[in-house]
């Protein structure tokens, strides 16, 4: 299956019989909680589809993919990337992740502003609901109208970019201190998981 039919029939079964109101509110639940993860294959913004065959995701492909599927429902999406640290992400980390994120330089994170109801609204669809039981800032409920929260903790203001620029948004290719960081992060969020299961 190409990557714009599977991204076309998620989009039909996400909104059947759904109102404009419903399909946005359907599409973003279910970009939301493909699991969280760090994938270094993902850094690609152009393979932002391949989150529905992997069922997990960063920042970057879930935007890529709330924002195509939404301007294929007729809503007008630009791109933020906001800087932030990663060791301000999680007060939680273990020991070896703690100093593994202390390292990490300033990172981009992306989400989506839509132009919902004639104002340009905040929708970050980052974190998965299983990530809210450990004190990360996932948006629980959305209504589909009003700004949601950022995932992050900006330490600077935002860019805003078109859907036709969002591939220059990407930043650089990962260095093996970057890989170790994101491997050890994907690890840690998996025991997390593993623990609701017990």
């Amino acid at each position: 299956m190409v990557e714009s039919d599977i991204v076309e029939q998620k989009l039909r079964e996400w909104t059947h019989g759904k109102d404009p109101r419903e399909a946005r509110v359907a599409i973003y639940y279910r970009i939301r909680d493909i699991p969280y993860a760090a994938l270094a294959e993902l850094r690609d913004p152009n393979r932002y589809a391949d989150i529905l065959r992997l069922n997990a995701g960063s920042c970057t492909p879930k935007h890529i993919l709330l924002g195509k599927m939404y301007e294929s429902i007729g809503l007008e999406v630009l791109y933020a990337v906001y800087p932030f640290r990663w060791s301000e992400f999680s007060p939680l980390y273990p020991g070896k992740l703690k100093r593994l994120a202390e390292d990490m330089p300033i990172a981009s994170h992306l989400a989506c502003k839509v132009n919902i109801n004639g104002r340009l609204t905040l929708v970050d669809a980052t974190l998965d609901l299983a990530l809210g039981k450990f004190g990360f800032p996932v948006n629980h409920q959305w209504d589909g109208e009003s700004g949601t929260s950022l995932a992050v903790v900006p330490c600077s203001g935002e860019e805003l970019y078109h859907s036709s620029e969002v591939f220059m948004a990407q930043t650089g290719l990962l260095n093996e201190r970057a890989l170790a960081f994101y491997n050890a992060l994907n690890r840690w969020l998996g025991e997390l998981r593993q623990r609701l299961l017990s």
